[in-house]
């Protein structure tokens, strides 16, 4: 059974060191997923690519990549505005969840994106809050226990908080990752 791996990192460092690192050990950074509050406004944090983001709560265009640093390894990042939450920089699979279905669900925002990744409801309410807060959330796909345990002693290193793993809620590769990430 597929599970997701997700973590808390308190700096932007943090979390490109824990990127860095998944990507090092032969994780795929189409399983890698991050989600951080736009404290500086998208134009400081990435560039324009030409593609659009998907529709609903993206603003502007989908990023190619990041100004250096790890985070610019992943796929599909751009910037979000999630209504009654605020502007977010989202990247990996979780873009999609953020911009389908999930956020127009009853619980809305983040939780309910998180919901629908298959994150129990008590614990997607409270990393929202902390995401809120300016932590930044790192999730990651894994398909087997070798790899659950080495993404979570990976995070633990790396000193993040509130590491957690959860089975997955069924959903396909095309749903996982945004069509402007597929290539």
């Amino acid at each position: 059974m597929s599970k997701t791996v997700i973590c808390l990192a308190n700096t932007e460092a943090q979390a490109e060191t824990i990127v860095q690192r998944l990507n090092e050990t032969g994780i795929p950074t189409s399983d890698v997923s991050v989600l951080f509050p736009d404290k500086s406004g998208s134009r400081d944090f990435a560039h324009e690519h030409n593609t659009k983001a998907p529709e609903g709560t993206a603003i502007g265009v989908s990023a190619g990549g990041v100004t250096g640093g790890a985070l610019g390894l992943l796929a599909g990042i751009g910037a979000l505005a999630i209504p009654g939450v605020g502007p977010f920089i989202a990247a990996g699979p979780i873009m999609a969840a953020l911009s389908g279905a999930a956020v127009g669900a009853a619980i809305g925002g983040i939780a309910g994106a998180l919901i629908g990744m298959g994150i129990p409801e008590i614990e997607a309410k409270q990393y929202e809050a902390k995401i809120k807060e300016g932590n930044i959330l790192i999730s990651v796909h894994a398909e087997d226990g070798d790899v659950v345990d080495r993404v979570e002693a990976i995070m633990k290193d790396a000193g993040a908080a509130d590491i957690t793993s959860t089975g997955e809620a069924s959903v396909s590769d095309d749903e996982r990752m945004p069509r402007s990430a597929q290539r």
